[in-house]
């Protein structure tokens, strides 16, 4: 429902020209309204005015595009690449072309509040994504100093500091000039703020580099996902020569840990990692899939201060004890969301697991169990685990194998969950050919009877429907669900991939040859 005061601001900014000539007639307090207005209709010309002309201290994407009194709908997910393209160059001509430099009260902008999502619903249909955003600021920031550099400016340009907080994304392709950046950090009236870090697709080195620059005081988030060979002798590295007093979430690669091959050094290395990691009293968010782990979630998770409210140890081969660490420890009462894929729960620790789903079922609102082998003989079991969970609004069950008959069995108690928003299910078995084996490979995924899976799907709609719970989406993602940072860089994670195995094969050919 829009207000009037919006209906009117759409009227007046949908005539860019007379909209951009009459801006310093127009009330400060009014800029936040024309700036969402110009926003929802793509009027790149009158956001970069805006934002050239921003008379406020603050700029916040976050607040700015998201509920507000006079138009309830939030635009923060909507990364349209008109609109934060203007934006972004917006800010960098707010130091260049303003006419009275000292009158200029901007001290702070703050893009963190974007969101990164699927479906995209503004009309030019072109996004600009985290990667994106990271290497348009690190260019302008760079341009600005170059400017300043070489023309003759307003002396009071140089007295303007602006601190811009931004979520970087940086890969091999964009770190030299995010680096060049960051570096040159203190010159520019443009203050680049790191407070969230994604690194893919970077060497080690430059990996150490790169959150050495951004100032780890600040961070709040940090996401080492593929392609960085952080091992555990590295993250302790890592961890002693920097601290990160205000981070609440961190994400480990595949395979930082692997305690199959642990010596009594890697054993202290553990419990050094995990002290340091107890002296982030922000941490509440945790990540490490695909690492082995087996026996040891207690040494790394029990010197923690503050409750985990996300957990992530999918594929980490836990074991009973594991298990039981986690449903008696103080983190189960207040775990919001929890990935527990690749375990199989129904046969190892099915009593531990019901413990765990009840201690954290009061606050639990997203739930992943992919490749948990859930059979049709453990859904009645399933469903009293979950009956208590009636905050989960996200549940994935992905890879199980469980046939058509259980799926809707389930469906059929999902609709009893008043906050349930998303169900990602798998293909059920019998779409399947008879003898398939869990999990499926690859190569045999996508080898389903297409035509039975649709019927099955839209029975399971049609369950929804009848519950009048059209407001669950349920689908089968299946190569697993969307990411927009793998989505935005896939070419590069790809042209990595392949690189690593040509250089794999080639040190494979020389061992052989060395041999023969």
């Amino acid at each position: 429902m829009k207000s009037l005061r919006f209906i009117s601001a759409e009227a007046f900014v949908s005539k860019a020209e007379f909209a951009r000539r009459s801006l310093s007639s127009v009330a400060h307090n009014l800029f936040p309204l024309l700036f969402k207005a110009s926003y929802l209709l793509e009027q790149g010309e009158v956001i970069h005015d805006l934002v050239e002309n921003w008379p406020l201290v603050d700029f916040n994407m976050g607040k700015l595009l998201g509920t507000t009194v006079d138009y309830k709908e939030d635009l923060s997910h909507r990364t349209c690449l008109v609109c934060l393209e203007s934006c972004l160059t917006g800010l960098r001509d707010y130091v260049l072309n303003h006419p009275s430099p000292y009158v200029k009260r901007l001290k702070v902008v703050d893009l963190t509040g974007i969101k990164d999502v699927e479906v995209q619903f503004c009309e030019c249909k072109k996004t600009m994504g985290r990667w994106a955003r990271t290497q348009l600021l690190s260019k302008l920031c760079l341009e600005l100093l170059l400017h300043l550099q070489h023309t003759e400016c307003n002396p009071g340009t140089f007295e303007i500091s602006i601190d811009v907080l931004i979520d970087l994304f940086v890969t091999e392709r964009n770190y030299e000039l995010v680096v060049q950046a960051l570096l040159k950090k203190c010159y520019c009236p443009l203050k680049i703020c790191c407070v969230a870090l994604r690194s893919d697709n970077l060497a080690l080195q430059k990996f150490f580099y790169i959150i050495k620059l951004t100032d780890p005081s600040l961070l709040r988030k940090l996401e080492i996902v593929h392609n960085v060979r952080l091992e555990m002798e590295h993250l302790e590295i890592l961890f002693n020569s920097m601290h990160f007093p205000l981070l609440m979430s961190l994400t480990l690669p595949a395979r930082t840990f692997n305690v199959q091959r642990f010596t009594a050094t890697d054993e202290r290395m553990l419990t050094n990692i995990g002290e340091k990691m107890g002296e982030m009293t922000q941490l509440t968010e945790l990540s490490m899939p695909f690492s082995i782990l087996t026996g040891r979630i207690q040494k790394l998770l029990s010197p923690l201060k503050t409750p985990l409210k996300m957990l992530d140890v999918s594929n980490c081969s836990l074991n009973h004890a594991d298990m039981a660490y986690l449903a008696n420890s103080f983190h189960a009462n207040h775990l919001e969301a929890l990935d527990l894929s690749g375990h199989n729960i129904p046969d190892l620790y099915p009593s531990i697991f019901f413990k765990l789903l009840s201690h954290s079922s009061s606050v639990l609102r997203s739930l992943t169990l992919e490749d948990c082998n859930i059979q049709d003989t453990h859904v009645y079991m399933l469903i009293l685990g979950l009956s208590p969970c009636q905050r989960l609004q996200e549940f994935k069950f992905l890879g199980n194998p469980l046939s058509s008959q259980a799926l809707k069995r389930l469906f059929t108690f999902l609709c009893e969950l008043p906050m349930l928003k998303n169900v990602e299910f798998p293909v059920p078995r019998d779409c399947y050919p008879a003898g398939i084996t869990y999990p499926i490979d690859d190569a045999s995924l996508c080898r389903f009877d297409h035509q039975k899976y649709e019927s099955v799907a839209e029975e399971l709609n049609l369950i929804l429907l009848q519950a009048n719970r059209e407001d669950v989406k349920a689908s089968t993602p299946l190569f697993g669900s969307y990411d927009a940072a793998v989505q935005e860089t896939n070419n590069e994670l790809g042209a990595y991939l392949i690189k690593s195995f040509k250089e794999t094969l080639e040190k494979f050919t020389t061992s052989l040859n060395k041999m023969s």
